[in-house]
């Protein structure tokens, strides 16, 4: 896939923090090229709040010139699998709307790593310890007092080479021994307390096979994989801010050139409304069906929001509207569907469909008459032009414009009231017809045939409009209807059950479309006429999604 142009962000008037500091860095001469990366673990699906440090990096490349690398954090091989590397360049190629200039894998640089930590050793920086995890905590001390040192780690040079050689070859069993850079035990940043580096651990790797049977550490392997791709600003979520010294501490050891050392920034991590982004949470709720997989259109992941019709560009506008700072805040989630109603307001066709339909049909016209009324594609797009619709004898109304007695203010449908048909005739409700069961069979109606796209002649007034399809212009579908999956503005990630939504999908089948919207290509989005933006479901036949609906009270 090449270089996609359709990122229409205003780059140049762009600016938040993190570019202010790229743009001083360029303006300085401190780097001739700019290189960003995106470092996902393959453990589970991307969602909205990795959109956010994929949007900033990616721009940062648009913006400033230079390249953005997707790399893999697959440095822990329980828990990756194929199924989710896919998804995540998927993902990332959809969002940015072209391939990233390298795909990188952390396993790739494990040679790397692992020489970076004979460095380690032999200038005295690393040693191999057989604490137990327990033990390391309980030495490790807490915020209040300060660590002490392992028994082991005055162990000397060649016998540290020796063991963690050993542990590469598979001599010890998980969790026996680690290696652990020597810093300072009584340092106020925990993270600096000795941490590990590697962990031993007989697992398949799913690119490496049996080679190996440790593995680095996160904190260690993240800045040596920048330094190796030569990654100029390491753009990450604030949650690493007190990891940032650690990060220094290895680009500074291990004998990576001045002008090849790599940098740590951070942001706050998006919050959005009636959402959950723990990964652990989402893992959750698909392995107890909660919900129908990662890419259940009422999942936050990237891969949802693709299915539901969401498109790259309102995620990125949803994005820079929430900001880069380096303050947590909570997002309403009206602000994305803001963005995106916004832009398919402009972009979308109108389409006529009905979600319960009811038959309707026309006395007084002629049995075999078929006519066409001229309407409007999108009335907000000048050059989007009309299209024809049918209009016969019999036709279908939605179950919601008729009321047998109607509630005050009901300028629909009722028995004896007139209403017109949208863009066509008046009609007048003349009889119902009912099944057995009490349910409306067919709707008698007579038209003034000299209402047609005009008002009455006599003057007099109709309040009430309907959408219609005639039978001989209707397709069957389903449609789906979303709410959010939690009723909770805030849900808890633990209990996030106590606040799920029964209603958060409604099903609706045969429903009835114009043929034509049967006809057209997967990609496209329309405007159902007054249900909202609808997107065909890549998984089912004849279904359609509901992006967004038409109107709401938010504005940002």
């Amino acid at each position: 896939m090449s270089e996609n142009n359709n990122i229409t962000e205003n780059l140049d008037g762009m600016s938040n923090f993190l570019y202010d500091i790229i743009a001083k860095d360029i303006a300085d001469g401190k780097y001739k090229e700019v290189c960003t990366r995106f470092p996902p673990e393959p453990n589970g699906y991307l969602h909205i709040g990795s959109a956010k440090a994929i949007t900033i990096n990616y721009l940062a490349k648009k913006k400033f010139g230079g390249k953005f690398n997707l790399r893999y954090d697959d440095t822990n091989p329980a828990k990756e699998d194929e199924e989710f590397v896919r998804s995540i360049y998927n993902d990332i190629v959809w969002l940015n709307e072209s391939e990233p200039d390298n795909v990188c894998y952390g396993s790739d640089y494990f040679d790397k790593c692992y020489e970076y930590a004979i460095k380690l050793i032999k200038d005295g920086k690393a040693f191999v310890c057989d604490l137990s995890a327990d033990e390391m905590t309980e030495y490790k001390g807490d915020f209040n007092n300060p660590g002490k040192d392992s028994p082991y780690k005055n162990r000397t040079v060649e016998e540290n080479l020796n063991l963690f050689e050993r542990m590469k070859n598979g001599e010890f069993p998980d969790k026996s021994k680690t290696l652990r850079a020597k810093i300072d035990m009584t340092h106020p940043n925990m993270n600096m307390r000795d941490p590990v580096i590697y962990r031993i651990m007989h697992t398949e790797h799913y690119r490496q096979g049996n080679k190996w049977n440790i593995y680095p550490m996160y904190d260690y392997a993240h800045p040596m994989q920048d330094a190796i791709e030569g990654i100029t600003h390491s753009m990450c979520s604030l949650e690493f801010e007190n990891n940032r010294p650690l990060y220094d501490w290895f680009v500074n050891n291990v004998g990576i050139e001045e002008s090849k050392k790599p940098h740590q920034y951070e942001f706050a991590k998006i919050r959005i409304t009636n959402t959950v982004l723990g990964k652990r949470t989402l893992i959750k709720m698909v392995e107890t069906k909660v919900v129908d997989g990662w890419d259940d259109p009422r999942m936050p992941t990237l891969s949802a929001l693709r299915r539901r019709g969401f498109t790259p560009s309102a995620i990125r506008d949803f994005v820079l509207k929430a900001g880069v700072s380096k303050v947590y805040n909570n997002v309403d989630i009206k602000l994305l569907e803001f963005c995106q109603r916004t832009e398919l307001n402009k972009t979308a066709k109108r389409k006529i469909a009905i979600l319960e339909p009811i038959p309707l049909v026309i006395t007084n016209y002629p049995e075999n008459k078929t006519e066409y009324f001229d309407v409007s594609n999108n009335p907000e797009d000048e050059n989007s032009g009309t299209r024809q619709v049918k209009f016969s004898k019999y036709l279908y109304i939605d179950k919601s414009d008729f009321e047998e007695i109607p509630p005050p203010k009901f300028f629909r449908l009722t028995p004896g009231g007139e209403v017109r048909l949208m863009g066509s005739y008046v009609i007048k409700c003349d009889k119902v017809i009912k099944n057995p069961d009490g349910s409306i069979k067919e709707i008698l109606c007579t038209y003034d045939p000299e209402t047609g796209g005009k008002n009455p002649p006599d003057g007099r007034k109709i309040k009430g409009t309907v959408h219609w399809l005639s039978k001989n212009n209707a397709g069957k579908i389903n449609i789906n209807l979303f709410d959010y999956l939690f009723t909770a503005e805030i849900p808890d990630d633990e209990n996030f059950s106590d606040s799920l939504n029964p209603n958060s999908k409604l099903e609706y089948k045969d429903c009835l479309i114009e043929k034509s919207v049967l006809e057209l290509d997967m990609g496209e989005r329309f405007q159902f006429v007054r249900m909202g933006y609808f997107y065909k479901d890549g998984k089912y036949d004849r279904t359609y999604n509901r992006i967004v609906t038409l109107k709401d009270s938010y504005k940002p």
